[in-house]
């Protein structure tokens, strides 16, 4: 029975995580040091490199491969950089990788001396990884709030 409530759910599972910090400096600084992928692995707990396929700097259509550790295994992915506001936003979508996923930086002033990080991860897992998808998004989010956590850390000294 394919049709039935529990396959439709299935179907349509995502991950949806949407984490924010506060960080004790300007936008400008949080900006220039997410936005450059060669700190990646610095402040994300489970980037383990971040390779640049596109020349430097940043620009949409941009193409960076990551490798990474999540949920016990290796994952390569390659991300395109689909919007690109200096302060203001940063988008990238999987170009390659075992699924879509988005992940959106937005800044936000928060105070003349602090910027307001929002970190939004979107994905639809494929084949045996949607059966997985609430557990996922509650990796990371515990995740995310490490990576944040991590960022303010090392922007803050």
């Amino acid at each position: 029975m394919l049709h039935s409530p529990c396959f439709k759910s299935i179907k349509m599972a995502q991950v949806d995580v949407r984490t924010e910090t506060i960080i004790n400096t300007s936008v400008e600084k949080v900006f220039a040091f997410t936005a450059d992928p060669d700190n990646a692995p610095k402040w994300y707990v489970n980037i383990r490199s971040a390779e640049w396929r596109s020349p430097k700097p940043l620009f949409i259509g941009s193409h960076i491969a990551f490798k990474a550790q999540f949920l016990g295994k290796q994952l390569a992915y390659v991300y395109e950089i689909t919007e690109l506001i200096p302060g203001q936003k940063l988008v990238m979508r999987t170009a390659d990788g075992p699924f879509p996923m988005e992940t959106t930086y937005l800044f936000e002033r928060a105070s003349s001396t602090a910027t307001k990080m929002i970190l939004i991860n979107r994905g639809l897992p494929a084949g045996f990884s949607k059966l997985f998808a609430p557990f996922m998004s509650m990796a990371m989010r515990k995740a995310n709030n490490k990576d944040l956590a991590l960022l303010k850390q090392i922007l803050e000294k």
